[in-house]
């Protein structure tokens, strides 16, 4: 359908966290534990059991174009959403690094809590120890928008399962595009942010 100027409408872009890994976080760790346990974190897939919500599963069938990263939980939730319709893969959305600070070993958190540490040093301190830092993520974070809104363009809704923070740093290049937010879930898994086109 056409707009009444003749124009293609742009399709809706939703950017969702992957579900519940299978990984616990239930541990208590040392710095260079959190370091272990968030490489198994990337090489794990999702918990059994999950059933996608299904606002998801109706997104999904609806979209024109569905995208996961190309980390097991991610690749998982879309195998889950998509029942069967095709996606692609793509490098461009993996999470934004954690590397944690070197904390001595007395010091022991859960991994939510080095997470949260661990983003903080990351964005506010540029502690990155040789990963892609914040300036580069928020480059790659641009390429990601300008590459799922050259997807809407065509008319077609859009659907990426990716991973929390990236997401959000997504949302903050397509708020900056001119779209507007119609679904917010926050950071939980399976969550959604939702945004459309605002007309001019």
């Amino acid at each position: 359908m056409k707009t009444e100027d003749g124009a293609k409408p742009y399709g809706a872009i939703t950017l969702t966290r992957h579900g519940e890994p299978a990984l616990s976080r239930r541990v208590k760790l040392t710095a260079e534990g959190y370091r272990d346990w968030w490489r198994r974190y990337d090489e794990s897939g999702l918990l059994e059991g999950q059933i996608p919500p299904e606002r998801l599963k109706a997104y999904a069938r609806e979209a024109a174009y569905i995208f996961s990263s190309t980390l097991p939980r991610s690749i998982e939730t879309a195998k889950a959403v998509s029942d069967g319709k095709p996606f692609q893969s793509l490098p461009l959305f993996v999470e934004a690094p954690l590397p944690p600070p070197k904390f001595p070993n007395f010091i022991r958190f859960s991994p939510k809590y080095w997470g949260g540490i661990s983003r903080i040093w990351w964005w506010a301190f540029n502690h990155h120890q040789g990963q892609e830092n914040r300036k580069q993520a928020e480059v790659r974070a641009r390429e990601a928008a300008r590459f799922l809104i050259e997807k809407a363009s065509e008319g077609g809704d859009v659907l990426l399962m990716a991973h929390g923070y990236f997401n959000f740093m997504i949302s903050l290049e397509l708020v900056k595009a001119g779209y507007g937010q119609t679904c917010e879930q926050g950071f939980k898994y399976w969550g959604c942010r939702r945004y459309e086109k605002r007309s001019h």
